[in-house]
């Protein structure tokens, strides 16, 4: 009897104990296979989704998932890998994925084009996760009858770029300069490149949206209403429904714009020059022009790079550069003449006389670890201040620290125009950049620390309360969302930081459309609170 006694004893704590850990594996096990079966039986038999499913098993699996992985950090062994990757090819493929992701308990990671600093968009701690690819959504109308056109949310900015070329010298659309990034994560989070002293933002110039809302439901502008409209043009897509494609608003360009590129180390009266840059690049030049400076330490010596693209030709930039930036000492002969698509090569280091159909191309320059973060500059750092960033610099060595200029159009339009709400009042938006090529959890680790002590050196010199940062450089240190009960509470760690004011307008909606938080990552827009 005390052997059976005993016996019972411990089948009962060893269920006890096992049990939790073995149910969870097996509700896994059948909300995944109850997840692949409702994907076959909910898409249209038209366009089978079988076609365009990747599990692990697949001997596709790893070049699929991998293709758009911009980030090598993300693409160690030790990453969590997505069970199953839906390539859609068709509106019932993504409406059968939310339909049956929300079903069985599966979370959805959105893919365009993999540039999401984080990885946000195809990794996750969650262990029911899957990716949903839209690079198969890729195709851009262009009309210059009308001067717009219809893109979708896999496509690439090289390709907008392109197709716009194709037809007009005279066009372009205010976005990124570096061709590789998807449409998706760059409008709905905002999307900036070297117009937007001219034009805005690409969100300020998007003036319809197709999406797929949680209950599968396909909508435009109209039938979505404004707010949600709103919302998923500066707001990030992805925590509100699947968005398909944007309708954009061409804006004009001479058929001859201007580029430069030129150096200047610390013994060429750096402090000076950095410090003028930061009194004329938003106030004092004209919007038409955009003049990027990137500091970085070579040899061991702090080095300035000065990038600029001029809707002019050079003698116009010439005179706009002597009269109100002399200290640069710009020649003519650093100056270029190109098209506005040839001017999209220069920015991102392609070689001189690079045809125009490399903008075509989906493979990177280069892929590289990365870490990214982000600040907004309200008033010049001082010329003391600055000499202690140089000397900071040198003894990090890797971290770049960029100045993207604000001023012109970025002023003039309001902070709750969009969702995006930085504008009047930023000298310019800093990005801090390292780059490294070694593998493995020690070195991210140490590169990741060498960007922190750069980014809190900078705190007396930025925005505070709060410290503002762009949901465009994605960086999970200003907060993430475990998605639980304190949802909003830790949502509004980094909401703020990226929305301001416009973080509880988001949340309204976000409640509205999505009251069970169906669309959610690791920065996704919270719900309200819930209540008894």
């Amino acid at each position: 009897m005390k052997t059976i006694a005993i016996f019972s004893f411990l089948l009962a704590f060893f269920l006890l104990v096992v049990s939790p850990s073995w149910a969870s594996t097996s509700n896994n096990s059948s909300s995944y296979e109850g997840f692949i079966h409702c994907l076959k039986i909910k898409s249209d038999p038209s366009s089978p989704i079988s076609a365009v499913l990747y599990n692990q098993n697949n001997s596709s699996y790893s070049s699929v998932l991998e293709t758009y992985i911009r980030n090598l950090r993300f693409n160690e062994s030790t990453t969590p890998k997505p069970r199953l990757i839906i390539t859609a090819k068709h509106v019932s493929h993504i409406q059968a994925a939310i339909v049956c992701a929300k079903a069985n308990g599966m979370q959805m990671k959105i893919r365009s084009g993999g540039h999401d600093y984080e990885g946000v968009s195809y990794s996750s701690a969650v262990p029911n996760f899957f990716i949903l690819d839209m690079f198969n959504f890729r195709s851009v109308n262009v009309s210059i009858e009308d001067e717009s056109a219809w893109v979708e949310s896999g496509a690439l900015l090289g390709e907008i770029y392109y197709r716009i070329a194709e037809k007009s010298s005279t066009h372009g659309f205010p976005a990124g300069v570096c061709p590789t990034v998807g449409v998706g994560g760059h409008f709905s989070g905002g999307g900036y490149g070297n117009m937007m002293r001219k034009y805005g933002l690409s969100v300020d110039n998007i003036v319809d949206a197709k999406m797929i809302d949680v209950n599968g439901k396909l909508l435009d502008r109209k039938s979505m209403g404004e707010d949600l409209f709103w919302a998923i043009t500066g707001g990030g897509g992805s925590s509100f429904g699947v968005v398909l494609s944007y309708k954009i608003k061409l804006v004009s360009v001479p058929k001859i714009v201007t580029v430069f590129r030129v150096r200047r180390t610390y013994d060429q009266n750096l402090s000076e020059l950095v410090y003028r840059y930061q009194q004329v690049a938003a106030d004092k030049l004209p919007e038409e022009l955009f003049l990027r400076l990137t500091l970085d330490v070579v040899n061991g010596t702090n080095r300035a790079t000065f990038i600029a693209m001029f809707l002019g030709n050079s003698q116009q930039l010439l005179s706009v550069m002597n009269l109100s930036f002399p200290e640069l000492g710009l020649n003519q002969t650093d100056c270029t003449e190109m098209s506005w698509a040839e001017s999209v090569l220069f920015w991102t280091n392609f070689p001189a006389g690079t045809p125009v159909n490399a903008l075509l191309s989906r493979v990177p320059q280069v892929l590289t670890h990365l870490k990214r973060k982000s600040d907004y500059l309200k008033k010049p750092i001082h010329k003391q201040g600055l000499e202690l960033l140089f000397k900071k610099m040198v003894e990090l060595q890797t971290p770049q620290l960029t100045f993207n200029p604000y001023g012109g159009r970025m002023a003039e339009i309001p902070s709750s125009e969009k969702p995006f709400p930085h504008r009047a009042g930023n000298i310019a938006k800093l990005q801090y950049a390292t780059n490294w090529n070694e593998d493995g959890e020690e070195a991210a680790n140490r590169y990741l620390n060498l960007t922190a002590e750069l980014f809190a050196f900078m705190t007396p010199y930025v925005s505070m309360a709060p410290r503002e940062a762009f949901l465009n450089y994605r960086d999970l240190d200003i907060g993430t969302n475990s998605n639980g009960r304190n949802s909003y509470i830790e949502g509004a760690v980094y909401g703020v930081k990226y929305f301001k004011d416009n973080f509880n307008r988001l949340v309204k909606i976000k409640t509205k459309v999505d009251p069970r938080n169906f669309f959610r990552n690791e920065q996704s827009i919270p719900v309200l609170p819930w209540r008894k």
